[in-house]
């Protein structure tokens, strides 16, 4: 430093007196309040789901496989491959999740076959529309001879309204359950039954059901309807974008014959005068062509009958409905309560009173109720019954 700026004095201190450089200048520091985060005005909705739940692991192994038979009842009969002796143990997890228009099933099983007979078909009100989607494991399923052969990647899309029968090693597999209403075609297609739907819209839908799966504990009941529909329009794309459809030959009524009488039923089960003869004047087609569409259904007769003990069924099956049986008859389009009753039973092999108060019987040996069936008084069963006819059961 030079010898000017070493001798140079200190500057004046403010008081006339000399700067005390030993003290240190105390400088105010200006305080300003924290910032608080402000009170959430719209708190997230409460979770909306709450799924039941089925296993066998807490079951003896020898009890195992029989639980799980009773269980899937109302939907299959399965059997253990020939090799594995019945006393084996088997382990299978189930959950369900009732979005009201759509179920929701994570399950996972040990190899096994099953079949869904014509007769099970027949007395089953279940025909709504299986998707299922492998996490691991390989299937084979047959519907009228055609073999689908499921496995991780594809998404299989089958009708429970038809019988089948297949085969699955050990798998892991998200399955949905939408109501057959849900996917009514947007065009003047049939949408195949007993499918593998591949490619890019395919690979967009098992995306977002990857998604859907993690957030179901978090779903807020504004979402459920949203989610159903987004499901609903990526499964009619892969259809769309795939050869999953077959054009129907009566493109000028822009839907196919047994759609048309399916949705103009469903509109008209209370109406006294549905009959045959007004189906063929509101539609515009000749008898023969309606018995011809509908001779594998037993007739046209019969399928409007059915339709209306299915709506029927599903009243009865809901713990909410608080109607009287003879109520739910005549709701369901039938003049008598005697009728109804001899009906219901021919069709399902129980009357409306033991649907009603037991549900659908068991012929199956060992049966278990999930703990979280027992405490909400609701079951499998009984969303699969009463799919798509409430809100949410």
């Amino acid at each position: 430093m030079p010898d000017d700026e070493r001798s140079r004095p200190s500057p004046p201190h403010p008081d006339g007196g000399k700067r005390d450089d030993s003290k240190t200048v105390q400088v105010e520091r200006r305080r300003f309040p924290r910032d608080t985060k402000p009170p959430d005005e719209h708190p997230a909705p409460p979770p909306a789901l709450k799924p039941l739940r089925f296993s066998t692991r807490d079951l003896e192994p020898a009890q195992q496989f029989f639980a799980w038979q009773s269980y899937v009842a109302p939907l299959v009969d399965i059997r253990r491959p020939d090799s594995i002796p019945t006393d084996t143990g088997f382990v299978a997890d189930h959950a369900v999740w009732n979005l009201g228009g759509m179920l929701v099933v994570q399950q996972s099983t040990p190899a096994h076959s099953y079949t869904r007979s014509e007769a099970k078909v027949r007395s089953s009100p279940i025909d709504h529309w299986h998707i299922s989607v492998l996490r691991g494991g390989r299937t084979w399923t047959e519907v009228g001879g055609h073999v689908s052969e499921g496995e991780p990647g594809n998404v299989e899309l089958r009708s429970l309204g038809h019988p089948f029968r297949g085969r699955s090693t050990d798998a892991q597999t998200l399955s949905l359950y939408l109501p057959r209403e849900l996917l009514h075609p947007a065009s003047a297609v049939d949408i195949k039954n007993n499918i593998a739907l591949v490619g890019t819209s395919a690979k967009l839908l098992i995306d977002y059901l990857d998604g859907v799966e993690t957030k179901l504990a978090l779903l807020a009941e504004a979402d459920l309807s949203h989610v159903v529909q987004t499901v609903r329009d990526l499964i009619l794309a892969c259809v769309s974008s795939s050869s999953a459809h077959v054009t129907s030959p009566e493109q000028s009524s822009g839907l196919p014959l047994k759609e048309r009488v399916h949705r103009f039923v469903q509109h008209n089960l209370m109406s006294p005068d549905l009959t045959t003869d007004r189906l063929c004047r509101e539609l515009g087609v000749s008898r023969t062509r309606l018995y011809q569409a509908f001779e594998t259904d037993g007739g046209v007769h019969h399928y409007i009958q059915r339709r209306r003990l299915l709506s029927a069924h599903a009243a009865l099956s809901d713990t909410s409905n608080r109607q009287q049986i003879a109520d739910i008859a005549f709701a369901a389009g039938f003049s008598s309560a005697a009728h109804f009753s001899r009906a219901f039973s021919k069709e399902f092999g129980y009357s409306p009173r033991e649907a009603r108060t037991s549900g659908m019987p068991s012929n199956i040996g060992y049966s278990v109720e999930p703990v979280a069936e027992a405490e909400s008084g609701q079951s499998f069963d009984t969303w699969l019954r009463t799919l798509g006819h409430n809100r949410r059961a």
